[in-house]
């Protein structure tokens, strides 16, 4: 068969993809499955019958609005892996020879770039709330017992074995486990005791990385040679010295890099290690059988898409390499080829070195529908939103608004203000116009959750001024402000984060599970009236990112790392260039800076100036339209006739001139 019929008989399958929609038994379980939640993979539940616990999940949220939510999730993403599955039928009709070669090749250069000479660590306490709680009263030690109300946050190991686990509504654990003890969430609690623990680790690694509040990365490599110990005697010995100062118990995973050790750190819990050595065929075989959910970075969503094309655990990502980029495309492919072969970070330090990419402020509140409510709570948010600007004394040249609706349906919109903002005047003003054009799309439209959050960041620190007159900001240092090393590779002279594939996958499903907390919480609230259940959460009140359980993580982050983000404001940002024309910050890099003039000079012109010139072609050289602003600008490209270049010399002429 030809390309051409095979291509054609490709599109004759997906024309119809209703015809493969699974029977409604089917959907029924890929719903119960998907109702099971993004805490299905964590330690203590080995011997629960998963079955009856999402049996009781769909009967007990059946018939609330996320039930109907979830269910239509669920039918969407049936068809889209129709239509998967349906281009999978039609790439194995053709010759994919030279993508098989394309991945090969792509094996071969991570492969040379595998680090083996560092030894990573990542901690994670055990049930760290629950674990606190119990300190306070031993009591709690032997009986099932849970922190947080309307969802669940932390459960012990004793809730675990009825299914109880964490980002689980209240009133379903209750109907698995009727005697469960549910506490109410104590940060700063938390907080002090985290505090705690991370003394000890600093002994150990002084630049370790805290993920969350109760787990962090170390990079114990100079510990080691220093003190001439085996790794696993390295981390025997901190576990004991946490749990002799703090009284709580830590599991680690010890690897070569990040990725693998945090899956290694799930691996014996609670109180244990599991050390994986540094080498490439025990990686290999690591990663072979591990299931794809294990992943971080693969939720229920991406975990069911590769299920579907028969990519179970890591070891079938290499029969599948040909199809992966033409089906989830190239970032993915990059992202499961990394996995694939054991690839990760091994570059660990504190978090107040990251490179911030957005700071943002959101609030989940009862239903609210009336235009003075929401203008009213969209001042609130501002006011907020500036706070934390000014406290990690940044600025953003892109302002974006976030809405739930009662649905569930989240709705983003945002806007490129004239000038970089974060004054609660400037970010309430700019925002307003977004949320009424929303009100205009959606009459009547009722809101339960409403965020503003500012992205392309610029640090309001001073700095100097370039040759085109605009910001040129200095590169940031490492410790005690000494420069980067001249021996580091660009990336690291220009103080960049060490960049790798998983990053967004990691950060969607993170978005993935804190939408899920959102949501279980506004089921709780729907069955407060349900005389039948037989748990009650607290009365509903106005609940944000400060204070809620619902948006956990981002409250444990916050409030771990609050005083290593207050820090990020004293340093020097890291080096950049900001374009004079889109006015979008660039690397500082003088080959890459002039081709992005370049391009913002001709892109924008290109397609005007070839429409007046077909008109009037005395019109299109009087006057040219005006460089395009960054969020107009779509996909890069050479014109490819006599005409458009001629039309890109006259564009560009004007501004060297």
């Amino acid at each position: 068969m030809t390309v051409d019929a095979a291509a054609a008989s490709a599109r004759e399958e997906t024309a119809q993809p209703e015809e493969s929609v699974p029977a409604d038994t089917s959907a029924t379980d890929t719903l119960k499955y998907h109702l099971l939640g993004p805490s299905l993979t964590k330690s203590g539940q080995d011997g629960v019958d998963q079955q009856k616990v999402s049996d009781i999940i769909y009967n007990a949220s059946k018939g609330s609005r996320f039930f109907n939510n979830e269910e239509t999730k669920d039918r969407n993403l049936t068809v889209k892996i129709n239509r998967i599955l349906a281009r999978k039928r039609q790439l194995e009709r053709l010759d994919l020879s030279q993508d098989l070669r394309k991945a090969d090749d792509y094996i071969t250069e991570l492969e040379l770039s595998r680090d083996l000479s560092q030894t990573i660590v990542h901690i994670d306490c055990d049930a760290f709330y629950a674990a606190v709680e119990e300190l306070d009263r031993p009591e709690l030690k032997d009986v099932p017992m849970a922190v947080g109300q309307g969802v669940l946050t932390t459960c012990n190991y004793h809730a675990r074995k009825f299914g109880c686990r964490s980002a689980m509504a209240g009133f379903v654990a209750m109907k698995l486990c009727p005697q469960l003890v549910c506490l109410p969430l104590n940060f700063p609690k938390y907080t002090a005791k985290a505090k705690e623990v991370r003394e000890v680790l600093a002994q150990y690694d002084p630049r370790f990385e805290s993920a969350s509040i109760d787990e962090a990365y170390l990079n114990i490599t100079p510990y080691c040679q220093e003190h001439q110990v085996d790794p696993e005697a390295v981390v025997e010995q901190m576990r004991a010295e946490v749990h002799e100062k703090t009284h709580i118990t830590i599991s680690a995973g010890i690897a070569a890099n990040a990725k693998l050790a945090k899956i290694a750190s799930n691996r014996n819990k609670p109180n244990g290690q599991f050390y994986l050595p540094s080498t490439r065929s025990a990686i290999l075989a690591f990663m072979k059988d591990l299931p794809t959910r294990k992943l971080n970075g693969v939720g229920r969503v991406f975990e069911r898409e590769l299920d579907a094309i028969g990519v179970k655990t890591c070891g079938d990502i290499s029969q599948y390499r040909g199809y992966l980029s033409k089906l989830f495309g190239e970032k993915a492919f990059q992202f499961l080829m990394n996995c694939y072969l054991g690839l990760g970070r091994t570059d660990v330090r504190p978090i107040e070195e990251h490179v911030r990419k957005s700071v943002g402020t959101e609030s989940t509140f009862r239903d609210m529908s009336g235009k003075a409510e929401l203008r009213g709570k969209l001042r609130w948010i501002a006011d907020e939103l500036e706070k934390d600007m000014e406290r990690t004394q940044f600025k953003g040249r892109t302002l974006v608004l976030k809405a739930k609706l009662h649905t569930y349906e989240v709705l983003t919109r945002q806007y490129a203000p004239p000038k970089a903002v974060w004054k609660a005047d400037d970010l309430y003003n700019y925002a307003l116009p977004m949320l009424a054009k929303l009100e205009q799309e959606i009459p009547g439209m009722t809101l339960r959750l409403m965020g503003l959050r500012c992205t392309n960041l610029i640090n309001m620190k001073k700095s100097e001024v370039d040759f085109f007159g605009t910001t040129r900001q200095k590169a940031s240092t490492t410790d005690k402000g000494a420069p980067s090393s001249e021996a580091g590779t660009e990336k690291e002279e220009a103080g960049e984060w060490e960049v790798w594939p998983e990053a967004e996958f990691e950060e969607a499903a993170r978005q993935e599970r804190e939408d899920e907390m959102q949501a279980l919480e506004a089921l709780s609230q729907e069955q407060q009236a349900d005389p039948s259940v037989t748990y009650t959460p607290p009365n509903a009140v106005e609940k944000t990112r400060h204070d809620n359980g619902f948006a956990w993580r981002a409250l444990l982050e916050e409030e771990a790392l609050k005083d290593a983000m207050t820090t990020q404001a004293e340093e020097e940002p890291t080096e950049v260039w900001n374009c004079p024309i889109c006015s979008m910050p660039q690397a500082a890099n003088d080959r890459a800076f002039n081709e992005h003039i370049d391009y913002c000079l001709s892109r924008g012109t290109i397609k005007e100036v070839v429409k007046s010139s077909a008109t009037s072609p005395s019109a299109s050289r009087e006057s040219l339209p005006a460089p395009p602003s960054a969020s107009t600008v779509k996909k890069r490209g050479r014109p490819r006739n006599d005409a458009l270049d001629t039309s890109i010399k006259r564009a560009r002429k004007p501004f060297f001139s």
